[in-house]
């Protein structure tokens, strides 16, 4: 008989020391990241075979080493301790722009010298030039259509959700969500008062947000979050907190949109009534709260469906998507949620995939829970989006019990 206590024992005793190297490689990310954005795309512009003249490897150099220090410098002074907004949109856009430099330094500096090699086009610095103009010019696309792209009003995103246990009394209710907003160091007041007119022209019953508000506290973004009380719906406001939140001051957050006349569904639920029938709209605190040491604050399902009547359909906001496995487990029907950004400027989903359960768009979880997760209606940090379009979503919710359901 084989002694399964041993065999746990010593397989945690391996995998503790892979763990502990793990840990001590994530220290080092902060100093390793920045030397990769800024050095592998300076190796490829300039010292692959090209044969710049002097003044322009040296230029070109200087100019990599000044986004090497400048980058992590400014980021520390904006995000930091001191908070200046300055600093942190110097940061954040050569933090944006050291990422696509570099993506499409590894790209191009690849696959277009092979496919010129192959297709025989030039000698070696003929082709080490066309990846270099090649590399800048998609770059330079890529951040001008970016920063457009993050700056716009969100295009609104409509889909139908039909809900199995929706009753027909509810059919056609309209959902409208908006998720991290990221009011930061740009100010976007008025940006914030053209979403907000927006999603008036929905005629949502529900407008719900799903956190990630801003980035920093809400006495010092009141003025971007100032629009969020001119939302309208027919039936109820509501909101979640996002893990940013608990990076500023999250009760301030609380309060401000408890005081805009958007209800906090912070471990709680209310209920929605129409046509004889009720929907359960619950809401839980980002899985990050019980962590900030905040107290009162932490994600609690159980908490959130007290009293509710179990075989009432259930809208569940929740900032991030890792929190489905719980409502699957706890019989949620639909849950709502944000953080991803869609991976924001691509290819960083495929980190965000390391992470989350999805990406964005609706997805099946369990016997019957469905995921809708936004791709943010702001942006994080980095003033683009790169093949990650920003959306506002109004989701129509169905009935299967409607007359008119096909």
């Amino acid at each position: 008989m084989t002694d399964t206590s041993n065999t746990r024992s010593a397989d945690s005793e391996a995998e503790a020391p892979r763990r502990s190297r793990l840990l001590r490689l994530t220290r080092y990310l902060p100093l390793i990241a920045p030397v990769l954005l800024w050095a592998v795309p300076c190796w490829v512009l300039l010292y692959t075979g090209q044969h710049w003249p002097l003044p322009v490897a040296l230029a070109g150099t200087v100019l990599s080493v000044l986004g090497l220090i400048g980058m992590p410098l400014a980021m520390v002074q904006g995000h930091g301790r001191r908070q200046r907004d300055g600093a942190a949109i110097v940061g954040d856009t050569l933090l944006g722009t050291g990422w696509v430099l570099f993506t499409w330094s590894v790209l191009l500096g690849v696959l277009l010298r092979v496919a010129l090699t192959v297709a025989d086009i030039g000698d070696g610095q003929d082709r080490a030039r066309a990846v270099t103009w090649a590399v800048l010019g998609t770059a330079a696309v890529l951040l001008a259509w970016g920063y457009a792209e993050a700056r716009r009003v969100p295009r609104v995103r409509r889909l139908d959700v039909q809900l199995p246990r929706l009753g027909a009394g509810l059919d056609g209710l309209r959902v409208a969500l908006i998720t991290d907003t990221h009011y930061g160091p740009l100010d976007r007041a008025r940006w914030s008062a053209r979403v907000c007119e927006t999603v008036n022209t929905l005629e949502a019953d529900l407008v719900c947000h799903t956190g990630d508000i801003a980035d920093g506290t809400a006495e010092r973004r009141r003025a971007q979050a100032v629009p969020l009380g001119t939302v309208r719906a027919a039936l109820a406001r509501v909101y979640v907190t996002g893990n940013h939140e608990y990076y500023s001051e999250a009760q301030g957050w609380v309060d401000l949109m408890d005081e805009l006349g958007w209800e906090p569904l912070r471990n709680r639920h209310l209920l929605l009534e129409r046509g004889g029938d009720t929907l359960v709209v619950a809401g839980v605190d980002d899985v990050t709260a019980e962590s900030s040491g905040l107290p009162g604050h932490g994600a609690h399902l159980a908490g959130a469906l007290n009293g509710a009547d179990p075989d009432l359909p259930v809208l569940l906001l929740a900032h991030q998507p890792k929190f489905v496995d719980q409502a699957a487990a706890g019989g949620v029907d639909l849950q709502l949620s944000g953080h991803t950004h869609g991976g924001q400027i691509w290819p960083f989903h495929h980190l965000v995939r390391l992470d989350q359960p999805a990406l964005a768009g609706l997805s099946h979880h369990g016997p019957r829970t469905l995921l809708y997760t936004s791709r943010g209606t702001g942006f994080w940090g980095p003033p683009f989006r790169v093949f990650a379009p920003s959306e506002i979503t109004l989701l129509v919710l169905r009935s299967p019990h409607s007359p008119t359901s096909p």
